[in-house]
């Protein structure tokens, strides 16, 4: 309902200005008692790997996390999709009785099965499900390793318009270039085997898992992951944590009332889909939530007062956040809200 707001390829340019996201970068506490995780990773990828033929060798530094006795987390770092072979994004294991289930799977099949290698130094169990926080490139081309194993992988409702859109195939395209070898002509998008359009209690095992739909926010259709053992929170893009979300191309004013919505009070930890891992989840959530309520107010004020975007722009006071990783997507966020409001204020 709200991408009808403003005609989406009227945005296609601007989308290609700023493509930036961090990686996690600290340990939250254990979940569900209070004791902090150890500081040194679990597991990192070796020059051991065994490489498939067909998939081109990662030489990243990845390494596995550990977040409370079932659940580990692996972080891409700083930078845009196309900065350290494409790492730059998260993914959590949740180790089950029954095997192990994934949320996120990388952006590249080589990140994938760089990931696989880090879960086989904690379990031996099968991945049985990948749950997809949403189908953007930087979360989805390391699917294709762990279908091939077997895993059920789980996506939103929304994944289905990306899917039969333009975009899947142009993006898939301009990534075989941007992040060749890794993405080549081996590397294919997985569709989902189950598509959820409700709120979802799995239970894999001796873990339930409630899965909550978000509809459109940060993308067509994102979902949330909670470990409900663990009071861990798997929040995908909608939440970050002292960095510049990623606001162009998404539904802002959706976005915004999901997080007003949010309750959290039984969250220990929240695992972004890029950026640090949280032990404040309330801080988390402020954050990302009054992001965006300044980007509402200062480029709606413009828009009332008939003032141009550069003039809004150059006026607003960005103190609090242009010392963050990825400020530089600051401008290009508060353009598309300009936008935005400018369009809805004609309507």
């Amino acid at each position: 309902m709200l991408n009808g707001l403003f005609p989406r390829n009227r945005f296609v340019w601007i989308l290609l200005l700023v493509m930036l996201a961090p990686g996690c970068n600290k340990q939250p506490n254990s979940a569900p008692n209070t004791e902090a995780a150890a500081d040194k990773p679990v597991a990192k990828a070796t020059d051991s790997i065994q490489w498939p033929a067909n998939i081109e060798p990662a030489h990243v530094d990845m390494q596995l996390k550990q977040i409370s006795p079932r659940i580990y987390c692996v972080d891409g770092p700083p930078g845009t999709p196309t900065d350290n072979e494409g790492f730059m994004s998260n993914a959590g294991i949740v180790l089950t009785s029954e095997g192990v289930v994934l949320f996120d799977a990388l952006g590249t099949p080589s990140l994938g099965y760089m990931l696989y290698h880090l879960i086989r130094q904690v379990t031996d169990k099968p991945i049985v499900k990948v749950i997809v926080s949403h189908y953007h490139a930087d979360h989805i081309y390391g699917l294709q390793i762990f279908k091939e194993m077997g895993a059920e992988i789980i996506a939103p409702e929304g994944a289905r318009e990306y899917l039969a859109s333009d975009e899947l195939a142009g993006r898939l395209e301009e990534r075989r270039e941007s992040l060749f070898p890794w993405v080549n002509e081996h590397t294919y998008v997985v569709k989902p085997d189950r598509y959820i359009s409700e709120d979802t209690t799995l239970t894999v095992g001796d873990v339930k898992l409630n899965l909550i739909v978000l509809g459109s926010t940060h993308s067509q259709g994102d979902l949330m992951m909670r470990v409900t053992s663990d009071n861990v929170l798997f929040s995908g893009d909608l939440i970050f944590d002292g960095r510049i979300p990623f606001v162009m191309g998404s539904s802002p004013e959706f976005w915004l009332q999901r997080l007003k919505e949010l309750d959290i009070s039984r969250i220990n930890t929240i695992v972004p889909g890029h950026g640090a891992v949280s032990n404040n989840p309330q801080q988390a959530l402020r954050f990302t939530r009054g992001y965006l309520e300044y980007l509402h107010r200062t480029m709606g004020d413009a828009v009332e007062n008939l003032a141009s975007f550069e003039e809004a722009y150059a006026q607003a006071d960005w103190s609090q956040y242009e010392s963050l990783p990825a400020f530089v997507a600051n401008r290009g966020n508060a353009y598309f809200i300009y936008l935005r409001l400018e369009e809805r204020s004609m309507q």
